[in-house]
């Protein structure tokens, strides 16, 4: 089965990470790789690292943010060494990796990586449906990151030779296009038209908003919508805001 999996570097700082991580994925058979700001790209320690993997590095994606990273992705997992602010669905790698290849096999899939120093940041996690923790001795969880894409690439092809698709779940090439998956660049329109809405009807009354937007942000990205269902909420948002300018006229 053609993986669908694509592993995105976010901020790494050190080139030989890349190459490394690199060679770790081809090893398993994986060579979608995109990359979030790098420090310094393209670089000789890379390519040194790659040891044989180096048109994985040339084919790499470079993106400005981690949003354009996954935004024809539907299923995204973050990687995580420790609980963050943001609380989401957290998974051990071998159940990570068959979600990934479930979830695969209606459209493109994401596992995240965060700078070698801090991992990912709670604003990076926001855009994840769920994250991965690679269980570590906890009196030493300093994992490096290209171990860490070997440890989960490694769960991802185990999981993949294991795993057969499931017969209720159609090839995207079946779905009627309303329904297929929603990417996440769909539910970023969706989360701006939500916060728009929320704000004409002065749901948050002066309070901050962040916390009730992050709630609702787990919440629909928990439900993992298709296209159908996201364009019949836009469309509930739209006929509101509608009524409203009509009822505002009215006053």
């Amino acid at each position: 089965m053609e993986s669908t999996l694509r592993i995105v570097l976010v901020g790494t700082q050190h080139p030989g990470n890349i190459g490394s991580a690199a060679r770790a994925m081809k090893t398993m058979g994986l060579s979608e790789l995109h990359l979030v700001k790098p420090h310094r790209f393209p670089h000789a320690e890379a390519v040194a690292l790659a040891a044989g993997a180096a048109e994985l590095l040339d084919q790499a994606i470079l993106h400005e943010s981690l949003a354009d990273a996954v935004a024809d992705c539907h299923f995204v997992i973050g990687t995580s060494s420790r609980r963050r602010e943001v609380p989401l669905p957290e998974f051990m790698p071998r159940a990570a990796a068959e979600k990934l290849i479930q979830a695969g096999q209606t459209g493109k899939v994401a596992l995240v990586f965060g700078c070698e120093r801090t991992g990912l940041e709670n604003e990076d996690l926001q855009r994840c449906h769920a994250t991965v923790c690679i269980p570590a001795n906890p009196n030493y969880a300093s994992l490096n990151l290209a171990a860490a894409v070997q440890v989960l690439a490694y769960e991802y092809r185990i999981a993949s030779l294991s795993m057969e698709p499931k017969p209720d779940v159609l090839p995207e090439t079946f779905l009627e296009p309303d329904e297929a998956p929603a990417t996440q660049e769909d539910m970023e329109r969706f989360f701006s038209h939500l916060s728009e809405l929320m704000e004409q009807v002065d749901f948050h009354k002066g309070r901050a908003p962040e916390m009730v937007t992050s709630r609702l942000r787990r919440l629909y990205l928990r439900a993992q919508m298709d296209k159908r269902e996201i364009k019949i909420l836009r469309g509930l948002f739209s006929d509101t805001q509608r009524m409203l300018k009509i009822a505002q006229k009215q006053q």
